[in-house]
């Protein structure tokens, strides 16, 4: 049951493709907290997926859209326009893929064809979907831009490959337009840095299940899940959080603070102080 939070207000999430991506939890939540929406995902996923199924059952529009071709993301956020009646109060950028990883490509032996078409759909789509939205004057003051992380930009984790230094460059871009955002239009920028989750995305990595394993050992809450992951998005979408900006927020069950935990060492589940 919703607290309407985001009762009268209008978003375009990015990103969802099935019932296990953390953008159609995402979805959900804002729906049940009262907001209009919009999804949107490559035309691939339309063809090969399972949004468009997922948007019927939501009741709401399904929008191809390359997010790293500008002028499909000009079509986009004009039909978003139409679509909702008005200006966008908030955004998802829930995107993300490496050729490299997909073809399990070592880190010191990476395709760098492979490694541009990384950076170009899993960050720098974040800057063009926030210039086009800018320059269309799509957004509503005091509006608020999510895009989902991971703690890879800032600590090393061998199996992610480049799509480490894409989520470092991700995360610049939010600080970076958040200032512009901020100053012009009163628009905030955050990023979420989420748990490993058991989405598509997720399970394509190499020693995924055995990391999300450890992860869930290593944090106090354990692993944040798609659904919790949506709750957190909807608090960054409403006006609860209207000075909160230019921030990467951890919602990992406590795994970012986390040295070491005991219970890893003794084999235990849990250990308890």
């Amino acid at each position: 049951m919703g607290y309407g939070l985001l009762k009268g207000k209008r978003g375009v999430i990015f990103g969802a493709l099935d019932d296990d991506s953390i953008a159609t939890q995402v979805a959900k939540k804002a729906m049940e907290e009262g907001a209009e929406i919009v999804l949107t995902n490559a035309p691939v996923a339309f063809r090969f997926g399972k949004i468009q199924a997922l948007a019927n059952d939501l009741g709401v529009e399904a929008i191809p859209a390359d997010a790293t071709s500008v002028e499909d993301l000009q079509n986009l956020f004009t039909q978003a326009l139409e679509i909702l009646g008005g200006k966008i109060d908030f955004v998802l950028h829930s995107i993300g893929m490496s050729l490299n990883i997909r073809k399990n490509k070592p880190y010191f032996d990476l395709n760098y064809d492979y490694m541009q078409k990384t950076y170009d759909i899993s960050a720098i789509s974040f800057h063009k979907m926030m210039q086009v939205a800018y320059k269309q004057d799509a957004l509503s003051d005091w509006g608020s831009i999510v895009a989902l992380t991971y703690i890879a930009a800032d600590r090393t984790f061998p199996f992610y490959g480049e799509m480490a230094e894409a989520k470092a460059i991700l995360e610049s871009y939010a600080r970076s337009f958040g200032y512009h955002l901020g100053v012009n239009k009163k628009i905030r920028v955050n990023t979420v840095s989420q748990s490993p989750t058991l989405t598509k995305a997720g399970s394509a990595v190499k020693g995924f299940k055995e990391f999300f394993e450890y992860s869930d050992k290593m944090s106090p809450l354990g692993n944040a899940n798609a659904e919790a992951c949506g709750d957190y998005c909807v608090t960054l979408f409403s006006d609860l959080t209207k000075m909160v900006t230019m921030q990467n927020l951890y919602h990992d069950g406590g795994f970012s603070k986390m040295g070491m935990n005991p219970g890893i060492m003794t084999g235990e589940t849990r250990w308890v102080s």
